[in-house]
């Protein structure tokens, strides 16, 4: 793909007050212009790069970006007229060209492209913005909502007995999950996990849990949990479909280090279940 830039650059300069343009096979209307020709060398720099979970209770039936980057070394140096000069001295500064393009939509992206100008013999800095690698490298990390364990859709739970919230873990549900994305010379890693999860009970109420949650054993009894739980002080019987909808809400923290920068970001995913919720049945 950067060797069809290239070829694209190869060729007819014109250069105006305002800027300059490629000229192509049509005639080009370039008014009071000059019109220079240079090649373009080498590219550098190219980068590809049991139970319910209720006290008592029982059961109830990493990849890169596909941004591609580079910078084109332009030799023989275009004259000191040249506009993307700015007014440097052609003979201590070195022009390059750089472009990017997507691999996976297969188009360039010449709202990226443009002239750079460098000390002579000094390689040119990276053009991308690390924190846009850090969201690409986010973007292919997949990040789904919780994948909760407990309130399960099919469980029973039962008013003033404690239930146990926990979800499970996995690189895509929890973390950690890393990845890496590369362009124009750098590459930036990110570090994702969720930081915090905040359940919606569904009775108006919400809760608050730091970590994923403890699995809940026979052996803990009435017990409420450690870490994560609700106790529901109403029945779900006046709810649609006579469960309460829960909705449990993860804080993706992601931390990115890369082109001599570091940084954060956060992402929010959700996952619902339903839970129905009755009263203690007395046996008489």
């Amino acid at each position: 793909m950067l060797a069809r830039r290239i070829a694209s650059l190869t060729g007819v300069l014109v250069l105006t007050s305002a800027g300059f343009a490629h000229a192509g096979d049509d005639p080009v209307d370039a008014g009071q212009c000059q019109v220079i020709k240079f090649c373009v060398g080498v590219g550098v720099g190219d980068e590809s790069g049991g139970s319910d979970g209720q006290a008592g209770g029982s059961s109830g039936g990493s990849n890169d970006s596909d941004l591609k980057c580079g910078y084109t070394k332009i030799e023989p140096k275009p004259p000191a007229e040249h506009p993307a000069w700015e007014g440097k001295d052609p003979a201590k500064y070195d022009m390059y060209f750089y472009s990017c393009w997507d691999e996976t939509a297969g188009e360039q992206r010449p709202d990226l492209d443009g002239f750079v100008v460098v000390p002579e013999g000094q390689p040119p800095a990276p053009q991308v913005d690390p924190q846009v690698l850090a969201q690409r490298a986010v973007d292919s990390m997949t990040l789904l909502g919780p994948d909760i364990a407990s309130p399960r859709p099919t469980g029973k739970y039962t008013v003033g007995v404690p239930m146990w919230m926990w979800v499970n873990q996995s690189a895509t549900t929890y973390g950690p999950n890393t990845a890496s994305a590369s362009a124009g010379g750098i590459t930036v890693t990110a570090t994702a996990k969720v930081s915090k999860v905040v359940w919606s009970m569904g009775d108006g109420t919400s809760v608050t849990c730091n970590g994923p949650g403890t699995p809940y054993t026979s052996s803990k009894g009435m017990a409420q949990s450690p870490t994560c739980g609700h106790v529901y002080s109403e029945t779900s019987a006046g709810a649609q479909s006579a469960k309460f909808p829960v909705t449990a809400t993860s804080t993706w923290t992601i931390n990115w280090q890369g082109g001599g920068q570091a940084g954060q970001l956060i992402e929010i995913r959700q996952t619902n279940v339903e839970a129905a919720v009755g009263e203690v049945q007395v046996v008489r």
